[in-house]
């Protein structure tokens, strides 16, 4: 028997310090470093997915910007399930509401499960930034040189979806 789809629901104000304690527990850190800007992914606008127990199960937070939204971090605790894949549809729907015509996603060169995921749901390979991560680890030096799969970690791959 499959499980139940958990509910999603926007952020809230109240959600943040739960936010900020989901990033820094399985990110390191709500900071995230975005073209050599940092960002508090914690304060940024998106969407939750709810245990029964109000805990939270999966996350997405997005920065607009001129013509797009970004997927600043996406994340799940259990895979498979289509938590990711809802949240992201929640993500497009409101792109859409704000006039925006493009979903971006990043990844890192290392991240073939996020290659695969995104690819699968109608994002395009739009661009590489060869050392990108080098540099970023620059700014935040507790970036890990060696990524998923013993891949060194270098390189930033960015996804793209037309919302037309």
């Amino acid at each position: 028997m499959l499980p139940l789809p958990l509910p999603l629901r926007p952020i809230r104000d109240d959600d943040r310090a739960a936010l900020r304690a989901w990033l820094e527990q399985r990110w390191g850190t709500p900071i995230v470093q975005l073209d050599g800007r940092s960002i508090d992914a914690a304060a940024l606008p998106g969407f939750v997915a709810d245990h029964d127990d109000g805990s939270l199960a999966g996350l997405i937070v997005l920065l607009d910007q001129a013509g797009h939204s970004e997927v600043v971090v996406l994340d799940v605790l259990a895979s498979g399930i289509g938590t990711g894949t809802r949240l992201l549809e929640l993500a497009a729907i409101r792109a859409r509401s704000l006039g925006l015509t493009r979903l971006l996603a990043r990844t890192t060169n290392d991240n073939l499960d996020a290659l695969r995921f995104y690819q699968r749901r109608d994002f395009r390979l739009w661009r590489l930034t060869p050392g990108a991560i080098d540099r970023e680890r620059e700014a935040d030096p507790e970036i890990p040189l060696l990524g998923h799969h013993g891949i060194p970690l270098r390189d930033e791959i960015s996804l793209l979806r037309e919302l037309g």
